[in-house]
């Protein structure tokens, strides 16, 4: 067994981001200052996107993403149920009502038509999750969605990704939030960005992030008359900004990305290669080892029918041979806070059934070829009947 516990997820941290953070700190300015504006840029080219904001985590960009599209109170945003809790709190933040939809048993993301099987009148919005990197195809579903229904996509888990066109996620011209938490694809510890194509939305979300002012700090110390302009606010805004020195880093691990790219390919084709022979106990998300997806994180349903264990029997085992297999997610629709009346709960059969099988096995950029052989080895065996177990 190995001595160190292999976490489903970790940053890939080198001498370059360290130097960053060291020379941003020499420089006495660490708030939201010239090497946002610098990651923002570098950022919207990746992406492709007309306009990047950047702010401190993807909840904020998600929340500000709806404010803009002015949700309110009386409105429904569908979302999936099998994500994150973010997806959902900041539709309740802001007064309007999250309505669960299911999911493609297949890509384990939204559809146009499980979307479609929750529209009411109320719909103002859809969330869109690109489950563990998978892009969801956002042209086809604008196309069956009604003109007024925004379409603002949670690609947390997509950072690198593309779509089926072959677009970078955040190209699309929706709203497009990403994450760069501890573990995510380009991590900056915390922090997250909104991908934005209107100039308007663009400017405005500059200044909600920084308590609706007209200038952000950056700004105030290096302009003339800063001491006119910091008063005059006009509308209520949030401390959601990001930091230069969050900043330093993500701008040395988008250099380094197209490595950790090819990494988490690697990793998953030694998944699916080594998992080969027991296919018929599991099944893996559509393109998991496909050119376009993320790879944020590498799902394998159970085929429990063929398995005389659980799920949970089969993850216990894993994290005592300390491999971190985690779950993805527990459904929120299962959940007191964002279901008040459990037994009235929205029939999702998909993802009701997907909830109790689904696992994450590690994957990250800082992984070895030995740390998934390992992973490989361990899991065949958590799986392995009595007879079969080696």
């Amino acid at each position: 067994m190995r001595k160190e516990y292999l976490p489903f997820g970790r940053p890939n941290f080198s001498e370059e981001e360290i130097e960053a953070v060291s020379r941003v700190m020499r420089s006495g300015w660490i708030g939201m200052g010239p090497e946002t504006i610098a990651f923002e840029q570098e950022l919207a080219q990746f992406t492709g996107a007309e306009h990047i904001v950047a702010v401190n985590s993807c909840t904020s960009a998600l929340f500000l993403s709806l404010l803009v599209s002015e949700i309110g109170p009386g409105d429904e945003v569908i979302c999936p149920s099998l994500t994150w809790c973010s997806t959902a709190n900041v539709v309740l933040y802001l007064g309007a009502t999250p309505v669960y939809c299911d999911v493609d048993p297949d890509t384990l993301c939204v559809s146009p038509e499980t979307i479609a099987a929750k529209l009411t009148e109320r719909t103002k919005a859809v969330m869109v999750v690109h489950f563990g990197g998978l892009a969801v195809d956002v042209n086809t579903l604008r196309k069956a969605l009604p003109d007024h229904i925004k379409i603002i996509e949670d690609a947390a888990h997509a950072f690198g990704a593309c779509y089926s066109n072959g677009n970078p996620v955040g190209s699309s011209g929706n709203l497009v939030c990403f994450s760069f938490y501890a573990n995510k694809n380009l991590s900056t510890g915390e922090g997250g960005a909104v991908a934005i194509s209107e100039t308007q939305l663009m400017t405005q979300i500059k200044s909600l992030r920084q308590h609706a002012l007209p200038l952000d700090a950056w700004k105030r110390f290096t302009h003339a008359n800063s001491l006119l302009l910091s008063n005059q606010i006009t509308e209520l805004g949030y401390k959601m900004n990001y930091t230069d020195l969050n900043a330093a880093i993500g701008r040395v691990q988008l250099k380094r990305f197209s490595h950790f790219k090819e990494r988490r390919k690697q990793i998953a084709d030694i998944y699916v290669q080594g998992l080969e022979e027991v296919t018929a106990k599991i099944k893996f998300q559509t393109d998991c080892i496909g050119l376009n997806h993320a790879r944020h994180l590498f799902v394998v349903q159970l085929l429990t029918d063929n398995l005389n264990k659980s799920r949970d029997e089969v993850i216990l085992a894993l994290r005592e041979m300390n491999v971190g297999a985690s779950i993805h997610y527990a459904p929120l629709h299962t959940m007191p806070l964002y279901n008040q009346d459990i037994n009235n709960s929205p029939v999702l059969p998909v993802t009701e059934k997907v909830a109790g099988t689904i696992l994450t096995l590690p994957i990250s950029a800082s992984m070895t070829d030995e740390d998934a052989e390992y992973v490989v080895n361990m899991f065949k065996n958590a799986i392995a009947s009595e007879e079969e177990a080696f």
